[in-house]
């Protein structure tokens, strides 16, 4: 891996780590496409600089996470189910992260529910915008299935917020918030568990890749929230059967 790489890297995770698009298995298949070979830093890489994205949440949010006690409380029981799952399937997590094919097929199964899922909304339906206990908890539930690389955390998220009926602007912004435990805690045992084998190089393109994901993720996040205002979730639904197709046909041959 290059710096070049790293920075490449950096802005596909500021882009995807909040749209119902895969971070993860964006990485994974850009990473393909670029020759990138897989290797236990690669995958530690492809983790920790989700810290950037989600410092970009910090700074954005911080009033609401630091002064709202029951959203914090929320977030919390949102990421008990997470943490308890990944903890139990982290090896099985981390070998799922280096299969191309995993992600293109998630990516276009994960396509189609999200289209199918939106055409279901019927207008007028009572939605809210207040998520309680036990709501929260469920929707850490559907997180957890974003394991699966190609999945995407917010899409399983937003998904299961509107099959409870919670608005897309509240569920949107709710998986804002459930992100900064959830990808603090992986980066963290990740960093844990390898940091005495980075070496000065591997520090540079973390902090490379850390930076520039900060930056994109900052600008994509106000993006996002303005385009949820006014349209539905099938456009992404679409380009992720589009994406996971393109890799079928013609990169995992």
């Amino acid at each position: 891996m290059t710096l070049l790489h790293a920075l490449i890297l950096g802005i596909v995770e500021g882009i995807t780590e909040f749209l119902p698009i895969s971070s993860t298995g964006h990485l994974i298949l850009v990473s393909k496409l670029l020759g990138i070979e897989e290797t236990s830093f690669t995958t530690s890489f492809n983790v920790i600089i989700q810290l950037g994205a989600i410092l970009a949440v910090l700074v954005l949010y911080w009033r609401v996470v630091f002064s709202n006690k029951e959203l914090f409380k929320k977030a919390v029981i949102g990421f008990v189910p997470t943490m308890v799952l990944g903890l139990v399937f982290y090896k099985v997590v981390k070998t799922f992260l280096g299969s191309p094919s995993v992600v293109a097929w998630s990516l276009i199964i994960g396509g189609i529910l999200l289209i199918v899922f939106e055409k279901r909304q019927k207008p007028g339906q009572v939605v809210s915008d207040n998520l309680t206990y036990k709501q929260s908890a469920l929707v850490g539930v559907f997180q957890s299935i974003a394991f699966i690389p190609g999945v995407s955390r917010s899409a399983a998220t937003i998904v299961g917020g509107q099959l409870m009926g919670i608005s897309r602007k509240a569920i949107v912004e709710f998986s804002f918030i459930l992100a900064v435990p959830t990808m603090l805690a992986a980066s963290t045992l990740d960093i844990l568990k390898h940091a005495d084998t980075f070496t000065t190089q591997n520090i540079e393109l973390l902090v490379v890749g850390f930076i520039t994901a900060f930056v994109v993720a900052f600008l994509a996040i106000k993006s996002f929230l303005s385009y949820i205002q006014k349209h539905s979730f099938v456009a992404f639904g679409v380009y992720r059967i589009i994406v996971g197709i393109i890799f079928l046909l013609f990169v995992l041959r």
